[in-house]
């Protein structure tokens, strides 16, 4: 889909460098659907023109589900055997001595228990009963009590199968119920909660961390199609990209980046006059580092060399419509920067122009059309190419390399992403993306939006914070203090609110981001949104908004640093909003 690009004038001022909504957002083809998303293998942050919202919650076979349930019925049976049994005998050897628990508290204590019980059956009966299909057939019976009753005609076309997810959330909620029966019926007996037990009297009492056998790191794809670059110190590419906010351009360099090992060249930063500050966001020597050899620069290096004159010799435009996406306002842009142009700039595919998205190209496309010995060529922004899709897209990049990602944020904002966790969160924390600002009118034009309520959001999130056992969430948003407000609210555990934590304004009197400051790197909107990144890249468990690039690169990063998790997700994964409105 043909767009205009945004002039890089205008920068984003929020953490959130996705200022446009149209250009900031992985376009979804309605014609395709979406691929699956796998937190260890799903697609990179630079893939585009393919859908990348995906559900990781696929429906569950029906005998597997009985499985599971029936497992979790099976403490039911071991708490009614509790009646039959004297507890206080069973526990004489290794309870200490205290007072004795009158014969009203045990009855309390009994009945509180049953309460529960009942209250844990009938949550174990609906989720049995939302397990059978429509052609189940008969009701079921455990222990000879009816637990899925024939349902009438009407009832049989409404019953669905429930996801993985779900299923997983409501066995969860009552593995907590059943700790809490636990609880109760200690107390009347003086021993006070089950984790005590298990602190006085070893692990044969120790009550699992469900959110840590849950939540667990994905392993790191070994096996990776790669290509070597060499390029030649005489051959530049020189990189140009327009579209979108800094996600974007990150996408636009990677690709430059696999054109430049294909055509054996030297890939030639943009200017900061006509695009971002490169250096103070990312890692530049890293990428020379992790290559073994000198395969980027920047474009105050070149000029450097070249004593000012920067003449681009040829322009091989991928794309067709605007070839090489550039206007003549971006042409002076150029030229004001002091590059000349020493050729017509046409696309090498013309016909692509009559296309909503560019047809996918392979590398023997490539090599013949882009191919030149002339020093400098450009082949214009390629945030939209699509070429080599499952190659170039893949966790670690196309290119062979020595280190866990090649495009990583600079030192000073890993420093500084550190020092944050280590001030405000701990190593146990939720990181949110909470897209919000132009995200309404482009979730809803999609097959499936993806603007969720902050009810039902809040809801989503909560399970995962549930499956993760973290305390607090730190909340990357562009949202309005209404939202959050509301947000924050809603997202509770037990009762209490779960803390969304927010990077606060620069205060001197707090050193976490004190090397930002004294680089003089302070304030930079680019600069932030990068350690909004960083900061979720670290987090235990990710949750991000679908067709976000925001969110794509920061799966990058943790899929590089092998922090991704297997609780990794967009929010409401799997499902559809309650409610959408009428597009106007």
């Amino acid at each position: 889909m043909a767009r205009d690009p945004p002039s890089p004038s205008h920068l984003s001022t929020s953490s959130d460098d996705e200022e446009d909504p149209h250009q900031t957002l992985i376009v979804q083809n309605e014609t395709k659907p979406p691929p699956p998303f796998n937190p260890s293998t799903g697609p990179s942050v630079f893939e585009i023109g393919r859908a990348t919202v995906s559900r990781i919650s696929r429906s569950v076979a029906f005998p597997s589900k009985r499985c599971l349930i029936l497992a979790v019925c099976l403490p039911l049976v071991l708490i009614l055997l509790f009646f039959s049994l004297d507890f206080r005998r069973a526990f004489s050897s290794v309870i200490p001595a205290g007072p004795v628990a009158t014969s009203d508290r045990m009855r309390e204590a009994e009945l509180r228990a049953l309460f529960l019980l009942r209250n844990q059956q009938l949550a174990l009966t609906r989720l049995w009963n939302s397990t059978l299909l429509p052609d189940a057939g008969l009701g079921s019976q455990i222990n000879g009590s009816d637990l899925s009753p024939t349902p009438s005609p009407i009832q049989r076309a409404n019953l669905s199968d429930v996801s993985l997810a779900e299923i997983k959330s409501a066995l969860l909620d009552q593995m907590r119920v059943n700790r809490e029966i636990h609880d109760v019926l200690l107390s009347a007996h003086g021993i006070g909660n089950f984790s005590e037990l298990a602190n006085n009297f070893g692990p044969e009492f120790d009550f699992p961390d469900y959110g840590t056998e849950i939540c667990k790191k994905t392993e790191k794809q070994t096996d990776r199609r790669t290509i070597e670059w060499k390029p030649k110190k005489d051959r530049f590419l020189f990189a140009i990209c327009l579209s979108g906010q800094m996600s974007n351009h990150l996408i636009c360099l990677e690709k430059h980046m696999f054109f430049a090992a294909l055509l054996d060249r030297i890939l030639i930063l943009p200017s900061s006059k006509v695009d971002y500050e490169y250096s103070h966001v990312l890692d530049i020597e890293h990428i020379n580092k992790c290559l073994g050899r000198k395969v980027v620069m920047t474009f105050e290096e070149y000029e450097q060399e070249r004593k000012g004159k920067i003449h681009i010799n040829k322009f091989i435009c991928y794309m067709a419509s605007p070839p090489c996406f550039l206007d003549e306002e971006h042409v002076k842009r150029l030229k004001n920067a002091g590059v000349s142009i020493g050729s017509k700039i046409e696309a090498v595919w013309p016909e692509d122009a009559k296309l909503k998205e560019p047809k996918k190209r392979f590398v023997g496309d490539i090599m013949p059309k882009f191919s030149s010995n002339e020093e400098v060529i450009a082949v214009g922004d390629l945030f939209y190419a699509d070429v080599e899709e499952e190659w170039v897209m893949q966790p670690g990049g196309p290119l062979k390399h020595s280190c866990q990602t090649v495009i990583r944020p600079s030192r000073l904002i890993v420093l500084t992403a550190q020092r944050f966790i280590q001030t405000f969160l701990g190593g146990n924390f939720v990181a949110l993306h909470f897209r919000r600002h132009g995200f309404l009118k482009f979730c809803n034009v999609k097959k499936e939006s993806c603007f969720f309520p902050i009810p039902q959001a809040a809801q989503c999130v909560k399970r995962v914070v549930e499956e993760a056992g973290s305390p607090v969430i730190y909340l990357s948003t562009d949202a309005a203090d209404s939202e959050t407000s509301l947000l924050q609210k809603l997202v509770k555990l037990n009762g209490e609110e779960v803390p969304l934590i927010r990077r606060p304004e620069h205060n001197s009197a707090e050193k976490w981001d004190a090397l930002m400051y004294r680089n003089h790197m302070g304030g930079d909107a680019q600069v932030e949104a990068m350690l909004d990144k960083t900061i979720c890249a670290l987090a235990k468990v990710f949750v991000g908004s679908a067709g976000s690039t925001f969110t794509e690169d920061i799966l990058r990063l943790r899929r590089g640093w092998g922090s991704a998790s297997t609780c990794d997700q967009y929010i409401c994964q799997g499902h559809v909003p309650d409610f959408i409105a009428e597009t106007d």
